[in-house]
């Protein structure tokens, strides 16, 4: 199997890169490396089955050779990241998500587009369902980013009717592991390297918006069945864990994990788009998929903090 991934120099793209690597597929990563990282991909850059290629996905670019599927990851996924590019944000989902099903389409490839719970916005459903069309400010700062996204789906779908590509669409939910950027300005990034740095630990609001977090080993076995899944053409599913925390929870079980004395400030939030409550319904993932997932919250928080460590003390030394 040869797979392309756009994207796949960031954080869940280089996981899945590397997963597909292990199980002995070929990989294209393409990215531009706005918010992805070489790094990322330096325990596999030297296999002889993966290929990197440097380009923007919203201007031309050729892939030679036969292509079996296209994972399309590209684009920035913190508010942080997609606050800072916001037109290129826009962009790689509408002009971006074109190119690649078009290459779909030329190489009569299947085709999985990354799409995010913010389609659902400060949703007003509780949990949020596959069906559920979501509660989105169209022009608020965020837009950019969630609009973009929703679009992408109904490009998408306008290609899976129209051209017949093989295409499914995955709703990711707050994902982290090892490999987050600390700069992204997510909450685990943010935690984490305030607690192992002893600053205070900022907590926007009073800390009872909920998020729920899941470990990227997870998340990655999900997208390899949705991808893999031949009853998942033309299907929508969320991937996410349905362990619902607090913000204020979150903070505090991650400074227990790191041993810090960090202080918890709360402050005034950013954006009055943020959505509240954040938890997916994962009724049709698993039974779909056979999905859920397996890693805890202490467990994957710890893992994580241990990438931290090591990162934080590579990026003090100037690496």
């Amino acid at each position: 199997m040869r797979y392309v991934v756009s994207g796949g120099a960031g954080f869940v793209g280089s996981h899945l890169c590397e997963r597909l690597l292990d199980e002995g597929a070929e990989v294209l990563c393409i990215d531009n490396l706005i918010t992805g990282f070489l790094e990322n991909m330096a325990s596999y850059r030297s296999n002889s089955r993966f290929k990197f290629l440097q380009a923007d996905v919203t201007q031309p670019f050729v892939v030679d050779g036969p292509v079996d599927a296209i994972f399309h990851l590209a684009s920035p996924a913190s508010p942080r990241g997609y606050l800072r590019k916001p037109l290129e944000t826009a962009l790689v989902n509408s002009i971006g998500t074109n190119r690649l099903l078009e290459l779909a389409v030329a190489k009569q490839s299947k085709f999985l587009l990354a799409s995010t719970s913010e389609a659902y916005g400060d949703p007003l459903v509780h949990p949020q369902t596959e069906d559920y069309w979501g509660n989105v400010n169209p022009n608020g700062i965020r837009s950019c980013y969630d609009e973009g996204k929703r679009f992408a789906e109904a490009l998408t779908m306008v290609y899976l009717r129209e051209s017949k590509v093989d295409a499914r669409i995955v709703r990711i939910f707050n994902c982290y592991g090892p490999r987050s950027d600390p700069d992204d300005g997510r909450l685990v990034p943010n935690f984490m390297s305030q607690a192992l740095a002893g600053q205070a630990m900022t907590v926007y609001g009073d800390g009872s918006q909920t998020r729920s977090l899941c470990y990227v080993s997870d998340l990655v076995d999900g997208l390899l069945r949705m991808m893999n899944s031949p009853a998942t053409t033309g299907r929508v599913i969320n991937l996410g864990n349905p362990d619902e925390r607090s913000v204020l929870e979150l903070a505090q079980v991650i400074k227990r994990l790191a041993s810090s004395s960090s202080p918890i400030e709360f402050v005034e939030p950013i954006s009055t788009d943020d959505p509240q409550r954040r938890c997916p319904n994962i009724t049709r993932a698993r039974q779909e998929l056979g999905w859920e997932p397996k890693v805890d919250l202490e467990e994957g928080l710890s893992l994580t903090l241990a990438w931290f460590r090591t990162r934080l003390l590579q990026i003090a030394g100037g690496g």
